[in-house]
C-alpha cells in the first residue's frame, strides 16, 4: 500500500498523509460528499473532484496489484517464473504492460506456433534462434521429419521452426514495448474516405492525418465514429524500418546461415502477429484517454448546469414548442405546483396564431405569470417569435427565457413522471420540466439520466458505464454543495444525498407523508432503514428551514452543534438570533473580527470546520447558487438575419467542447466560440476561461448563411 500511497500523492501532486488518511476514511465507508465537506483536517482539506480522482486512481493500482499477484501464480504453477520476471511484473506500472509480460505464457488458442510445437519442432526452432549451428540446417531438419506427426519435408520442419520463432518473437514484452513507445513518438494516424464523393460530417478527415501524440481527444473520438459509419478507414503509419532494425540487431548474431531466413521471421513477426495487436492497443489507448476527456469535460458542464442559479418566488409558464402536434403549456406556481395545462397551434402547419394567443394571454392574466421558460428543441425559434410578439400585449411585466430542454422527453415517459404525474398526458410533462427547471435546475434535473442532460462531446460513443459512474459522483457532489430541503424534495433528489439511497429516499417520503413534516435532523433515524451510519453521512447535507433548531438551516454538521453553540455564547449570541435579521446582522460584524486560530483551540475544533461554521453562522440558509450567473430573461427577439459582422451581442453558454464553447445569443442556431477566439493570451482548455451557463459578451465575426452557422469571439 505504501507504493500505492506514494505513487497517488506524486500524481496528484499533494501529501503522502493526505492520501493516506483519505483511504482510511474511504474504506471506512464515507462518501466522498461527506470526507470533502466534514473531514477536511483529516483530508487536508482536499476538493471533492480530487477526492473522486484519488478514488479512482486507487481503484485502479489496487486492481493492477491483485492483477500482478494472480500473473506472478499461474507464472509460477508453470514452473517458468524467475527472478528477473517478477521484478519485472512487480515494476509494471499498467495493466497493458503486466499482460504483455504475461503473453508467452498464457494458454493460446490453435496458432501456426502451437501446430509446429504438437509436431515436436520447438527443439530445431532453438537451434535456429541459436544460431550457432555449423552443419547445414536443412541437414539438422531432416531429422524432425515424420510422417505421422505430419512433417513430410525438411522444408516444412524449418518452417514450422520459424513459426515457433515468430511468435515467439511477437510474444516478447522488451519488443512490443520499444515498438508502443516508437509508435506513440512518431507513429501517424492517416484516414482516408471510404467512399469518397458521399457528403458526410468527416469531410475533413477524407485525406487526413496528425502524430498519434498530438491528435486531440475530440478528433480521436470522430475518427472513430466516421470508421464506425462506415466512411473512413484508418491506419498508423510507424517508422517500419527503425523497428525491423531494432529486432534484427538483437536477434541477429552475425552473417550465418540463418541470417536471412531471421530476417524474414522477424518481418513475419512484426507485420503477422505484432503490428495488428499493437494497432488495436494504440487505438484502444488513445479511445480510453479521449473517453476520459470527453467524461470530464462532460462532467463539468453538468455540474455548471446542475448548479444554475434557481428562479425563486415566480410563477413560470413551461413552452414545449412542437410543429403539427401543437406546443404544450403547463403553468407552474412558485412551489412548482401545477396551476392549468393547454396545447396550443401557432406554428405550422395550422399557424392559428391568434387561437393561440388568446388562450395564452388568458392564463397569463388568470395565474399572473411572471416568467415564460421555452425550451430549445423543434420549433422553438419560431415559438420564441410568436412568444416575444405576444408578451407586448401583456398588461404587466413579463419576459421568456430558453431553457434547454435536453432529456424532458425521456421524463415525460419515465416511471417517476408517471408516479408523479399519473393524470396528466405525456405530451404536457415535458412543459412542466421545462418550467421546473427554470425555477429549481438541480431538483428537475437529478430527474433525468445524467447522459440526457446534453451538454457533453460524443457522449453515446464512450464508455457507457464509466460515464454513469462519473455523472453520478457530479450530481451527489452538486446536490451536497447545495443541500436538500427534507420536507419538500423529490425522493430522486433525495436519493443523492450522501449515505441515502433510493430506498431510504422513499422511506423519508413515506415517513414524512405519515407523520407531517420533520422538525429536527435527528427525527431521521426514526426512518426505516436509516440508521447511525447513515445518519452521519447525511445529516449535514439535509436543510430543515422552518424546524426547532436554527443550526438544521445551514450545513453545520450536528457532531458541530455543541462548538457552535459555545461559539455563539461567547460572542454574545443565542442560535435563535439567526432568525432575526437585527440579530445575525450584528453576528455576521463580530465574527469577521474573529482570531480563528485561537478560538479552534479553545473550541477544541479543526481550523477549517470552524471557517465553515463561520461562514454558515454568517449567511444562514443561503443557497450557494445565488453566486451563479442568472438566465438571461428577454422580451425581444433576434433573427438569424438581424446578425452583422462585428456586432457585440450577449449569450449564454449552452456547451463546453476541447475546441471551444456553443453560445446562444438569442437565433436559431448556437453560435461558436473557438478556443482561438477566447483569450488573448494562451489556454490549455476553454473551461480555463467559461462554464455552461455563463452569461457572456461575445462579437460576431464569421456568418455562414448557407450552414447557418455563426463564429464568435470573445476577445473584445
Amino acid at each position: 500500500m505504501e507504493q500505492i500511497y506514494n505513487k497517488i500523492a506524486n500524481e496528484l501532486n499533494i501529501k503522502y498523509s493526505q492520501v493516506e488518511n483519505t483511504v482510511k476514511l474511504i474504506d471506512e465507508g464515507n462518501t466522498i460528499p461527506f470526507i470533502a465537506r466534514y473531514r477536511k483536517e483529516v483530508t487536508g482539506g482536499l476538493s471533492d473532484e480530487i477526492l473522486r480522482d484519488l478514488g479512482e486512481r486507487l481503484n485502479y493500482l489496487r486492481n493492477l496489484e491483485t492483477r500482478k499477484s494472480e500473473v506472478i501464480k499461474s507464472i509460477d504453477e508453470q514452473g517458468k517464473l524467475t527472478d528477473e520476471l517478477t521484478v519485472a511484473i512487480a515494476s509494471a506500472e499498467t495493466l497493458a504492460e503486466v499482460e504483455d509480460l504475461y503473453r508467452p505464457f498464457k494458454q493460446k488458442k490453435k496458432t501456426r506456433a502451437t501446430v509446429a510445437k504438437a509436431k515436436g519442432l520447438e527443439p530445431l526452432s532453438e537451434i535456429i534462434f541459436a544460431q550457432e549451428e555449423k552443419e547445414d540446417i536443412n541437414k539438422i531438419a531432416e531429422q524432425f521429419i515424420n510422417e505421422e506427426k505430419g512433417v513430410a519435408s525438411a522444408e516444412e520442419a524449418i518452417q514450422g521452426a520459424l513459426d515457433i520463432i515468430a511468435e515467439n518473437i511477437s510474444d516478447n514484452a522488451k519488443y512490443r514495448k520499444y515498438i508502443k513507445k516508437v509508435c506513440y513518438r512518431e507513429g501517424t494516424i492517416v484516414t482516408k474516405a471510404s467512399k469518397p464523393d458521399e457528403k458526410s460530417n468527416y469531410e475533413m478527415y477524407y485525406n487526413f492525418s496528425e502524430l498519434v501524440h498530438k491528435l486531440p481527444s475530440h478528433r480521436i473520438l470522430a475518427i472513430n465514429r466516421g470508421e464506425t459509419e462506415e466512411f473512413l478507414k484508418v491506419n498508423i503509419n510507424k517508422p517500419e524500418d527503425k523497428i525491423l532494425y531494432y529486432m534484427q540487431k538483437d536477434i541477429i548474431k552475425g552473417n550465418t546461415q540463418f541470417k536471412e531466413m531471421l530476417e524474414n521471421t522477424i518481418l513475419d513477426a512484426f507485420k503477422r502477429l505484432i503490428e495488428p495487436s499493437i494497432d488495436r492497443e494504440i487505438r484502444s489507448d488513445l479511445t480510453e484517454k479521449a473517453e476520459e476527456k470527453a467524461i470530464k469535460v462532460f462532467g463539468q458542464n453538468a455540474k455548471q448546469l446542475l448548479l444554475g442559479a434557481p428562479i425563486k418566488g415566480k410563477t413560470v409558464m413551461g413552452f414545449d414548442p412542437a410543429y403539427r402536434t401543437g406546443c404544450k403549456i403547463a403553468v407552474i406556481d412558485e412551489t412548482g405546483k401545477v396551476l392549468d395545462t393547454a396545447t396550443v397551434y401557432p406554428t405550422a402547419p395550422q399557424n392559428d396564431i391568434e387561437g393561440a394567443k388568446k388562450t395564452l394571454l388568458d392564463l397569463i392574466e388568470k395565474d399572473h405569470i411572471d416568467v415564460i421558460a421555452i425550451g430549445n428543441g423543434t420549433a422553438s425559434r419560431e415559438s420564441e417569435m410568436f412568444v416575444s410578439d405576444m408578451i407586448k400585449e401583456v398588461k404587466h411585466d413579463i419576459c421568456y427565457v430558453i431553457v434547454s430542454e435536453a432529456g424532458a422527453s425521456v421524463y415525460s415517459a419515465s416511471k417517476l413522471a408517471t408516479e408523479e404525474y399519473p393524470d396528466i398526458n405525456v405530451s404536457i410533462r415535458g412543459a412542466i420540466s421545462i418550467a421546473r427547471r427554470l425555477q429549481d435546475p438541480l431538483a428537475e434535473l437529478v430527474k433525468i439520466d445524467p447522459k440526457a442532460i446534453g451538454v457533453g462531446q460524443y457522449q453515446h460513443d464512450v464508455n457507457q458505464k464509466k460515464l454513469s459512474e462519473s455523472l453520478t459522483g457530479v450530481v451527489e457532489d452538486s446536490v451536497n454543495k447545495v443541500g436538500v430541503d427534507v420536507n419538500t424534495a423529490t425522493p430522486s433528489l433525495l436519493s443523492y444525498v450522501s449515505g441515502i439511497n433510493n430506498s431510504i429516499a422513499k422511506n423519508i417520503v413515506k415517513y414524512r407523508d405519515e407523520h407531517g413534516k420533520l422538525k429536527e435532523r435527528k427525527e431521521l433515524l426514526k426512518v426505516p432503514k436509516l440508521g447511525k451510519v447513515a445518519y452521519e453521512q447525511c445529516a449535514g447535507f439535509i436543510r430543515i428551514p422552518d424546524g426547532i433548531n436554527p443550526l438544521e438551516n445551514t450545513a453545520v454538521h450536528p457532531e458541530s452543534y455543541e462548538q457552535t453553540e459555545k461559539l455563539l455564547d461567547k460572542l454574545g449570541f443565542k442560535k435563535d438570533d439567526l432568525k432575526n435579521k437585527d440579530s445575525l446582522n450584528r453576528l455576521k460584524e463580530k465574527l469577521k473580527s474573529l482570531d480563528v486560530a485561537a478560538i479552534a483551540k479553545e473550541l477544541d475544533i479543526g481550523e477549517m470546520t470552524l471557517t465553515d461554521i463561520i461562514s454558515e453562522l454568517s449567511k444562514p440558509g443561503r443557497d450557494p447558487r445565488e453566486d451563479m450567473p442568472k438566465p438571461v430573461l428577454r422580451s425581444d427577439v433576434l433573427k438569424f438575419e438581424d446578425l452583422t459582422e462585428g456586432m457585440i451581442l450577449t449569450g449564454t453558454v449552452r456547451n463546453v467542447i476541447d475546441f471551444g464553447a456553443f453560445i446562444d445569443i438569442g437565433v436559431k442556431y448556437d453560435g461558436l466560440v473557438h478556443i482561438s477566439e477566447m483569450s488573448n493570451s494562451y489556454i490549455k482548455s476553454p473551461s480555463e476561461v467559461v462554464s455552461v451557463g455563463d452569461i457572456v459578451k461575445v462579437k460576431v465575426i464569421k456568418i455562414d448563411q448557407e450552414r447557418k452557422k455563426v463564429g464568435l469571439s470573445m476577445k473584445i
